[in-house]
């Protein structure tokens, strides 16, 4: 049957995902963007900037373990809807972040509690709001694509939405500067998240469960449900799936593990740059603009081409689980060039960002795969939950990653040498994958279905 005939309104679905994950990273990044004037306006030491971050990676770790429950129990659609509209009004907070900062203080000071600068407290609190929006993002869209894809395309399409990651790296760099140098950097925060409240329309419109969506045809939904278990007829129930059930299996441990230790690089990349580039090669405010365009831009080439090579492989014939872990060690391998960032950065500003670009680039195709190692190993009812368990894992890696970092860059920024601490992160990040990859291959050498939930 030819595609066709079989109908392609599950691209659509697709569709909206990718443009919900470009928003996602558009809202997360325009801190990052603004991170060096703001250092300067609100007197941040890199300790005060790792806390900020840290509490977006805290908050979105835990946030993500029930995000996950809670989109197994209301549905794919509702949970979305609730998820962009915490995080857009996150986004939007941290326009206010200096009155949100001075009640914060008041009301710890009341308490007695130990209190941080008003500016600190102020995005802490809005960072902790985004968090809590943005951890339903990728459980909800894996998710989706476990509705609304057979198995052997998922990797593909959760590479294509994923790829909204670097489109949101790419349009950051390009507005924010702009808006925040005509505006002021409060009009930038309330522009871009403004945003999400528009693809949220979108959603509401076109979205629902495959056997109730009327703009599909029956034989595209026979397509998605081909390969559907007897045990789970093409529909995600809500019947609960104990975590400590999860837990007992190893399948869920190699998600965990892979997502701990390579989350907190790409996050690392992320909210780190723009200070790396004003600290190490002095660039300033739309300086950026066109060595971050370049970098996220690579990364479009790292989720599409991760998300097919998978395929590739099992065309020539190997089983699904082998010929992705396959791809994942090839993958891994690529991060290693990371570590010639600061041996020759002397070079050019551009020799770590094209170098920094193909790690990044090899994150988001790692990333791709990842996330499909669930669906493919669990049924769908419990996809979200392990989606959900892993991301709170990644959560924590990157609270760890970035708390790090800020630590060695005051300790080697007194010590008159900054460049050492970023050397020693970049180390780091260049290993994490092959790390990552032989502890899953180690706790799950072959494949095996989860019949048993």
């Amino acid at each position: 049957m030819s595609s066709t005939s079989i109908g392609k309104y599950r691209w659509t679905i697709c569709a909206l995902l990718f443009f919900a994950t470009t928003v996602n990273y558009l809202d997360r990044q325009v801190l990052s963007l603004l991170a060096p004037d703001l250092s300067k306006e609100f007197g941040w030491s890199n300790t005060d900037y790792a806390n900020i971050t840290a509490v977006f990676q805290f908050v979105y770790a835990i946030a993500m373990l029930f995000a996950g429950r809670l989109i197994d129990k209301i549905g794919t659609k509702a949970a979305y809807t609730l998820a962009i509209v915490i995080w857009s009004l996150g986004a939007v907070m941290h326009a206010f972040a200096i009155p949100a900062g001075e009640a914060t203080v008041n009301v710890l000071s009341a308490l007695g509690l130990a209190v941080v600068p008003v500016s600190v407290a102020g995005f802490m609190l809005s960072r902790a709001v985004l968090a809590l929006g943005e951890a339903g993002n990728f459980p909800a869209a894996i998710k989706a694509t476990a509705e609304y894809f057979p198995k052997h395309e998922r990797s593909f399409a959760t590479g294509i939405f994923n790829s909204g990651a670097n489109i949101g790296a790419i349009l950051a760099p390009l507005t924010v500067p702009w808006i925040a140098a005509k505006w002021g950097w409060q009009t930038a925060f309330i522009a871009i998240g403004a945003v999400g409240f528009v693809w949220m329309l979108f959603w509401e419109m076109l979205y629902a469960k495959p056997e109730h969506q009327r703009r599909m045809s029956k034989e595209e939904l026979a397509y998605i449900q081909q390969h559907d278990t007897p045990a789970e007829p093409g529909a995600i129930t809500s019947e609960k799936t104990s975590w400590l059930k999860l837990l007992t299996y190893r399948q869920t441990w190699a998600f965990v593990f892979g997502k701990f230790m390579t989350d907190g690089v790409w996050w690392f990349f992320l909210f780190w740059l723009p200070k790396y580039l004003e600290v190490q090669y002095k660039m300033q405010k739309t300086d950026i603009v066109l060595p971050l365009t370049v970098l996220y831009s690579m990364t479009m080439v790292g989720s599409i081409g991760g998300g097919y090579l998978p395929a590739y492989f099992m065309k020539q014939g190997m089983a699904p689980y082998t010929g992705r872990m396959r791809a994942m060690l090839l993958i891994a391998l690529f991060p290693l060039v990371v570590l010639l960032a600061q041996p020759f950065g002397y070079i050019s500003a551009w020799v770590p960002v094209l170098l920094i670009g193909i790690g990044a680039s090899a994150h988001q195709a790692w990333s791709a795969n990842i996330f499909t190692t669930v669906s493919d190993m669990f049924p769908k009812k419990a996809v979200a939950s392990v989606v959900g368990i892993g991301g709170m894992a990644g959560g924590l890696g990157g609270v760890l990653v970035s708390k790090t970092g800020g630590w060695l860059f005051d300790y080697y920024k007194a010590a008159g040498s900054i460049q050492t601490g970023y050397a020693i992160m970049f180390s780091f990040c260049a290993v994490a994958y092959l790390l990552a990859w032989t502890v899953m291959k180690l706790l799950v050498p072959a494949h095996k279905d989860i019949t048993d939930l």
